[in-house]
């Protein structure tokens, strides 16, 4: 019987930038899939319902970036050296084929990921996308950043961004969370120096340049892009542009929906990302 993500123990490899890595794996497969967390989430923010189904088949690694949760370190504050991190942590895994799937922030850097090792992703998965230098990406709402944004995390707004305000859709977020939290020893909360430097990373992405759009067209892998149709974050249109920039790519917009689309959807979202994955 395979471990399941909330029981899988955390574990730490030292990678060659003097970092020390925590991380969780589970299933088994010749290509893994390694996930990268969003704006201020650990490895306990990952759904176990979407990675134990993702797992069923495939190996499946979610670990802390530099600075963040368990990982050592100081969180840079650009996106581009948040990828160069990502990249030693694979390095130090010896891994050098992997699929990957980035939710929200961690979509920005699986982007980098792929325009500077092309050979290292197989295929790229962007929950929540928007390419950098998307006119009006420029941060996020004032009652959004407001709502997941401050010194204390109030779960009842986050659940306002990550759901939308249907009836099905919050109960789902509420029982996503609690699917979550189900462990008896936690990862390490992120800290405000994280938050701080993911939402400067954040933010220079936005700011408005329609030049760096054209980086995304040279992306190599095969791209699925997913995003909920009422995301308060990532505005689907910016989904769209995404995936109408990059050579064949794909996209999903799941109904009534916001950011945890891939959490409140979670069996339709794993079916369509083993499908994406599966193809030769």
């Amino acid at each position: 019987m395979k471990q399941l993500y909330a029981q899988a123990p955390v574990k730490t490899v030292s990678a060659g930038n003097g970092i020390e890595y925590a991380y969780r794996e589970t299933g088994e497969g010749e290509v893994p899939l390694v996930l990268l967390m969003h704006f201020r989430g650990n490895l306990d923010n990952w759904d176990p319902a979407l990675v134990d189904a993702l797992a069923q088949d495939r190996r499946i690694i979610a670990f802390d970036n530099t600075g963040v949760g368990g990982s050592s370190g100081t969180t840079p504050s650009t996106v581009e050296l948040m990828a160069l991190d990502a990249i030693a942590f694979l390095d130090a895994l010896g891994l050098a084929r992997v699929d990957i799937l980035g939710f929200s922030l961690g979509s920005f850097v699986a982007q980098e990921i792929a325009l500077i090792r092309p050979s290292l992703v197989r295929r790229l998965v962007l929950a929540s996308a928007a390419p950098q230098g998307a006119p009006g990406m420029h941060g996020w709402a004032k009652w959004v950043i407001d709502s997941v944004g401050e010194p204390e995390v109030i779960p009842a707004k986050v659940l306002d961004v990550f759901y939308a305000r249907s009836t099905e859709s919050r109960s789902a977020g509420e029982k996503a969370f609690g699917r979550m939290f189900t462990r008896t020893e936690f990862d390490a909360p992120t800290t405000w120096q994280t938050r701080q430097a993911q939402y400067d990373a954040v933010t220079a992405w936005g700011i408005p340049n329609t030049a760096l759009l054209e980086r995304v067209t040279t992306i190599q892998a095969p791209v699925f892009v997913a995003n909920g149709d009422s995301d308060p974050m990532i505005l689907p249109r910016y989904s769209h542009l995404l995936a109408g920039l990059i050579p064949d790519a794909e996209i999903k917009i799941y109904p009534d929906a916001a950011h945890g689309f891939l959490f409140q959807h979670h069996e339709e979202f794993a079916a369509d990302v083993k499908d994406f994955l599966d193809r030769p």
